[in-house]
């Protein structure tokens, strides 16, 4: 591939997020392809947030995304995309999980404050919408408990983003790297997460960009 291509990812502890780019990047390696990762934070806190520097492409050198220049956001929970969202560029695209996950501070903060309200999926998707017009949710959970485990969330959502065209790593890598990278009794049940994924991403995705061929 000539494009460079740079994804930010994020989400919060125990979603998986670290295991999905160790899979992109052993799929990047299974293509031939140049995929580098940055910094990840919150590790050690459950439930704190995570993001996930991915870049692709033979020209990166630093792991790191400049603010306002990557091509994409995958966002696990919902929330975190706006923790993030200055890093995408304009008109990038952002494909969000319709999961939200209210931190307990702002708990607090609503006990105290009878005012105020959780933020809901609507007011994040109308706020990333001001950066670009591609915002793109799908109901992860939702896909994964079809696939048969709610713990192939994570996958569900690679297998959606994989469709679009403008993703670098093609979809063969990624299912290669799956069966790798889990643990063998969850191969299959991970690979279906991930064709549902793609499959529903198709129905949603497709009619507003360009998606890679069936």
């Amino acid at each position: 591939m000539s494009k460079n291509f740079s994804l930010m990812m994020a989400g919060v502890g125990g979603q998986g997020l670290v295991l999905l780019s160790n899979i992109i990047g052993t799929a990047g390696a299974i293509a031939g392809i140049r995929v580098i990762t940055g910094e990840q934070h919150g590790l050690s806190q459950r439930s704190g947030s995570i993001q996930v520097h991915l870049r692709v492409g033979p020209d990166v050198r630093s792991p790191l995304i400049p603010v306002g220049s990557a091509d994409a956001i995958l966002s696990l929970e919902a929330l975190e995309t706006l923790r993030y969202i200055e890093y995408l560029k304009d008109g990038g695209v952002a494909v969000i999980n319709k999961r939200v996950m209210h931190p307990v501070g702002e708990t607090g903060e609503l006990v105290n404050d009878k005012t105020r309200q959780y933020m809901g999926l609507e007011q994040v998707v109308e706020r990333v919408g001001q950066v670009t017009n591609h915002v793109l949710t799908l109901d992860a959970l939702e896909v994964a408990r079809r696939a048969g485990n709610a713990l192939t969330e994570n996958v569900a959502l690679l297998g959606a983003i994989s469709v679009l065209e403008e993703f670098p790593v093609p979809p063969e890598p990624l299912k290669g790297a799956v069966a790798r990278m889990v643990p063998k009794k969850a191969v299959e049940v991970n690979l279906k997460a991930f064709r549902l994924g793609a499959e529903a991403a198709r129905d949603r995705f497709c009619k507003e960009l360009a998606c890679r061929g069936d």
